[in-house]
Parts: structure tokens; sequence; C-alpha cells
């Protein structure tokens, strides 16, 4: 079961999954990322990887955040992929810190 990426990463885009995904498998716009379930090999790499603790294995997703495999589906397949760390977004540590991680 592929990686899904949930709302936590939004107005975030921390990039530390990107940075440890062995097959590029990320997509980027201007308010956080996604993955390709297509792409994906189900290494589990990112989701340790990520600070806001946004991504979930799809079978292990949260009844409320079910939505976001087909928000995932649809952005991944409209949105060029990203290879490495990025900046986060402005304002990201302090969303960080209210999700209180």
């Amino acid at each position: 079961m592929p990686a899904i990426v949930t709302d936590n990463c939004n107005a975030c885009r921390f990039t530390e999954c990107v940075a440890v995904c062995p097959v590029e498998c990320f997509h980027a716009d201007d308010d956080m990322v996604y993955v390709d379930r297509d792409t994906c090999i189900d290494c589990c790499a990112c989701i340790p990887a990520c600070p806001v603790q946004a991504i979930y294995m799809e079978g292990e997703l949260p009844e409320d955040k079910r939505q976001w495999v087909s928000i995932n589906t649809q952005k991944a397949a409209e949105l060029p992929a990203i290879t490495g760390k990025h900046q986060p977004l402005p304002g990201a540590e302090e969303k960080r810190s209210v999700l209180g991680y």
C-alpha cells in the first residue's frame, strides 16, 4: 500500500520526505506535497522523516483522512515530480508548533 500525504502538510511543505524517497514519487504545488501512488514502492522511508506526521500508509489512514487518497491521486497526476529537499513554506515552523510537533 502506498504512502498518502494528508492535511498536516498543507501550508508547511517540509520536504524531508522527498529527500529520503528512493523513487521520486513526490509531487508539489504551492501548498504541500502529494504522493504518486503508482510510483511509490511502499518503503515507508518518508513516514518517520515527516516533521508534522502528515504521511500514512494507505491502509493505516484514519477514517477522517480517507479523502486524501483521491486528493493525492489527482494532484500527483497534475503536478511535476520534485526531488531533493526544498525550503519549507514561510510559517511552516509556526504550524508545526501549533500541531504539537
